[in-house]
């Protein structure tokens, strides 16, 4: 009988150890350093189980699998903080949403765009479907996040609470008809292309959309098998208890955080930063494995589609959690971070067009992301 891999035991004693740990409070910078060991298993479990989940359902489904899951501990993380912080948590939300955006878009996209480049030369995706992401993502942030800065109802960068109904309730749609184009309607927009192959175009022939070339076939690629519906089945139960361990050891690591950024005299803002790279982990990793192997379009389904799904799912959960949360609830942008935000934009909107990316584009990328943690710590 053959033993259990590291991928089971991890997520598994990860959350044996989480239930103890979770009522006993632990200040020790001993158990502190365990359990943090303990969670950096969790994430690479996750990154596992949620590429063999892709594998067995495909693209662009795999994509969506992870960033919504990932999403979904997002929104319980932020919600258990702003319930148990000590310190001024109305700003929380955002600051993790916003540093969610600058790091997929910018850290996940670059170093995915740069890994594919310099190991195939050229770091090749559909423009199509990738600018119809993007888009989407421009829109919800800047709805969400910049709007409130210049609205005039409330003081300060927030919603009335009509304003944020409408806003949970516009994220909520223009997610919903993404995810409608990504996997029904346009799914062949979000399939990896091969160097040398063209991208879809579409035919105007009175019927319905035709393509010149199809995407390729990921099943084809010399690659494993796609696994059983058993091991897809274990895999989804194990990537689940790997995100709910995940978020529940970060959030016992979360006192030490906070702590550790008040004593480096840091803003509290980058206590927003630290959360989004915890939960942002396991998807940087899939996006990276997944540029090496030429299949950088699943990098950037991963990306912004991570990005997508932290605005476009956490503001509406954060808008219902509102009515129970004390206090207020910040979520509009300073001034530099619109600059860094509308920066970020720009660039990504060159990068996509041309279909097909040098290594300057993911350097240029991870030059805004660095730009982004600098700035955040020292603004």
């Amino acid at each position: 009988m053959s033993r259990p891999s590291w991928t089971t035991l991890a997520p598994v004693v990860a959350l044996v150890v989480l239930v103890p740990a979770w009522f006993a409070h632990p200040e020790s910078p001993v158990v502190l350093g365990v359990l943090a060991l303990l969670l950096v298993g969790a994430v690479l479990a996750a990154v596992h189980h949620a590429e063999v989940v892709a594998h067995r359902v495909g693209e662009p489904y795999g994509s969506l699998v992870l960033a919504v899951a990932v999403t979904i501990i997002e929104v319980g993380l932020i919600v258990t903080l702003m319930v148990t912080a000590d310190k001024d948590a109305s700003g929380l939300a955002r600051d993790t949403v916003f540093a969610a955006v600058m790091i997929t878009v910018n850290g996940i996209v670059g170093i995915s765009l740069l890994v594919g480049a310099l190991k195939h030369r050229l770091a090749v995706f559909n423009p199509e479907g990738t600018g119809a992401a993007l888009a989407t993502v421009i829109a919800l942030a800047v709805l969400c996040l910049v709007v409130p800065s210049v609205t005039t109802s409330e003081p300060g960068p927030e919603f009335t609470g009509a304003q944020l109904a409408f806003a949970a309730i516009a994220s909520l749609a223009l997610y919903g008809m993404f995810v409608f184009t990504q996997t029904i309607r346009h799914r062949d927009f979000f399939l990896p292309v091969e160097q040398g192959q063209h991208t879809p175009t579409v035919m105007s022939s009175g019927g319905g959309d035709s393509f010149e070339h199809a995407p390729v076939d990921l099943d084809e690629d010399g690659h494993a098998d796609p696994p059983t519906d058993r091991a897809a089945l274990a895999s989804l139960g194990l990537l689940v208890v790997s995100l709910v361990a995940v978020v529940g050891l970060a959030k016992i690591e979360s006192p030490a955080i906070e702590n550790g950024v008040a004593a480096l005299g840091f803003p509290q803002a980058v206590v927003g930063v630290v959360i989004a790279l915890l939960v942002l982990a396991p998807e940087t990793i899939a996006a990276v494995r997944a540029a090496a192997r030429n299949r950088v379009q699943v990098s950037l389904n991963l990306a912004l589609g991570s990005a997508m799904a932290s605005i476009g799912l956490t503001i509406p959960a954060i808008a219902i959690a509102s009515i129970w949360l004390e206090g207020p609830l910040e979520l509009g942008l300073n001034q530099l971070q619109t600059v860094l935000l509308l920066l970020t934009a720009a660039v990504a909107i060159l990068t996509v067009v041309p279909g097909r990316t040098k290594p300057l584009q993911g350097g240029v990328h991870l030059v805004l992301l660095a730009s982004f943690l600098f700035l955040t710590i020292a603004p």
